[in-house]
């Protein structure tokens, strides 16, 4: 279906859905700085063949979603001392965004996948919304705790640096980008890449909402506690080479859910190579499948 709107609350938010509405609900959730298309079409399209109505949606702050510029940007002192009042909103504010866009479409319940920041946020979801949620996949994420997931030093250049305003030069900063973090064990499509680059441009910048993003990641703190009380059919997905988040988050991640099953992906770094497309959609599908055979206690033992 083409690119729609859906006011919840004071936000607009964009969306895509692909597949039968009378499929059960799998909604997708992108990380830091980074636009739902990130979620590439046929990706989507390969999870509605497997029987989901597909939801990829832009969080606030990106992409055509609404920016949140009355709040003010985090200066880089903030961020590097983590302050917590430099943030506007937190991932209970973005997790609730996501539950008002299934209450626009009249989604009762969602099997809920999330990536990078966007696992942090369908982890809270699950937590704070835990009626909606049929199941959870936290990809490529980690706890919010300080010593567990965290990025290597040198990638923090790419987390805190400005793209480019002029078009071609951001395509190849975001190319750049992913050179560093992205996996080294899968073949790269260069030419894929820069296309998501240059539609991610051309849907539209907002620099300022990445500092406020990474303020929200920053202000909500450590899930642990709260992820011990979870009940829910979970898989937690890692690539074995995450430089930006390393596998220990994912692991702290599996450790906490209780039940869930924890599935490392050799050579994956942070990002979704389309050779990993068939490990990570299988563990989705049989992850939503414990949901329907009876939840956590049909998948343990």
């Amino acid at each position: 279906m083409a690119e729609q709107t859906a006011r919840v609350g004071e936000i607009d938010l964009a969306y895509e859905t692909f597949g039968d509405p009378s499929d059960p609900a799998l909604l997708l959730v992108m990380g830091l700085a980074t636009q739902m298309i990130a979620w590439h079409d046929d990706f989507c399209a390969q999870l509605a063949a497997r029987g989901f109505h597909v939801i990829r949606f832009d969080n606030r702050d990106v992409g055509r979603s609404t920016a949140m510029r009355d709040m003010p940007v985090p200066t880089m002192r903030q961020l590097v001392l983590r302050d917590r009042k430099a943030a506007g909103y937190d991932l209970s504010d973005m997790a609730a965004d996501a539950v008002g866009l299934l209450d626009e479409l009249g989604i009762e319940k969602a099997h809920v996948v999330g990536a990078s920041m966007g696992g942090m946020i369908a982890q809270t979801i699950a937590i704070e919304h835990p009626e909606r949620v049929l199941s959870l996949c936290s990809l490529m994420s980690n706890t919010g705790s300080r010593w567990r997931g965290q990025p290597r030093l040198a990638t923090y250049r790419v987390l805190l640096g400005v793209p480019p305003k002029e078009r071609d030069a951001y395509v190849e900063h975001v190319a750049a980008v992913y050179r560093v973090i992205g996996s080294k064990g899968f073949d790269r499509d260069e030419d894929d890449l820069r296309g998501m680059a240059g539609r991610s441009y051309d849907r539209g910048r907002n620099p300022a909402g990445s500092g406020r993003q990474l303020a929200a990641i920053i202000a909500s703190g450590d899930r642990t506690e709260r992820l011990k009380r979870l009940d829910v059919p979970t898989v937690v997905i890692h690539g074995t080479v995450d430089r930006l988040v390393s596998p220990s988050g994912g692991r702290a991640t599996a450790k906490a859910i209780p039940g869930a099953r924890f599935v490392p992906i050799a050579g994956m770094g942070h990002d979704l190579p389309r050779g990993a497309w068939p490990q990570i959609i299988r563990a989705i599908t049989e992850n939503a499948a414990r949901a329907r055979a009876g939840g956590v206690a049909a998948g343990t033992g």
